[in-house]
């Protein structure tokens, strides 16, 4: 039990840049009390102890403005930001990694006895306001956007946006070296390529597409500052400080200085370039 509150703990520290330790998330986030209200009501539940689980539901819901229903499955790793208005439905069913914003919905259509709402894959992003409405499956990696509401299944790795969500694109799973390189980037300069924002795919592309061409520029301006030093002349001895993650690697070389270009997929949202392109 300590070490599952433990990475819930983590997982906060990791997703909410407010958060600057542990007993300050241990002692204010409401999410987080409202997950561990559930993982006891949950367990009532089973146990078929159902008034008293919903009882105890019920105080967290005025403790925290989060309402779950002892009855809703939930993986690990869940993280709930702000969390005010946010409702989880009995049959719901919540993999692991997912984030949701505060003012969500996960909520039924129907009357009927039975699933009646949504599943969420893994490392889902749900935003702000955003309802998701039915017996549907939301694949692993989605996202949908503020106040989207969301009345058909979503495929992996899909951005919705709208009423009713329409899809925006759908980001490529992929652990490629490009991926795990340009997620480094992203971390150390201070832009979530994949993560917690809701903007639509063809916006996150362009931004991977910049920090395609900012490490291959740093890489060959390192290669010219050598080539240089090696014909005799002067040039300042300062090391361009690393944008990339020092314990990240990502098993790819630098360019050779006789390169052509680097060609990356369109489908990454990737970039051409070649040397005798200069200024760009």
């Amino acid at each position: 039990m300590f070490k599952r509150i433990k990475e819930d703990i983590r997982c906060v520290m990791d997703r909410d840049p407010a958060a600057r330790n542990a007993f300050e998330v241990l002692t204010t986030y409401p999410g987080l009390h409202a997950l561990l209200f559930h993982r006891c009501n949950h367990w009532l539940w089973r146990k078929r102890l159902r008034w008293l689980a919903r009882f105890f539901s019920t105080i967290a819901r005025w403790l925290t403005g989060i309402e779950i229903h002892p009855g809703a499955r939930i993986g690990r790793r869940f993280f709930i930001d702000h969390g005010m208005g946010v409702v989880i439905g009995e049959t719901a069913e919540i993999g692991d990694d997912v984030t949701l914003y505060h003012g969500v919905t996960l909520g039924g259509t129907s009357w009927e006895q039975g699933k009646r709402h949504p599943t969420l894959g893994d490392d889902v992003v749900v935003g702000a306001g955003a309802k998701i409405l039915g017996p549907l499956q939301v694949g692993s990696g989605a996202r949908v956007g503020s106040n989207a509401v969301v009345l058909r299944d979503v495929p992996e790795g899909a951005t919705m946006v709208g009423i009713p969500a329409r899809m925006a694109g759908v980001r490529p799973r992929t652990d490629s070296a490009d991926d795990r390189r340009r997620a480094a980037v992203a971390r150390k300069i201070g832009f979530d390529a994949y993560g917690t924002t809701d903007m639509p795919d063809p916006v996150a592309n362009a931004v991977n597409a910049i920090l395609d061409h900012i490490h291959v520029t740093d890489a060959r301006l390192e290669q010219m500052c050598r080539a240089i030093r090696g014909m005799g002349g002067d040039v300042e001895d300062t090391r361009i400080p690393d944008v990339e993650v020092d314990e990240l690697d990502c098993g790819e070389p630098a360019p050779e200085a006789g390169e052509q270009g680097v060609d990356v997929t369109a489908g990454s949202g990737q970039v051409r370039g070649r040397q005798d392109r200069t200024g760009s």
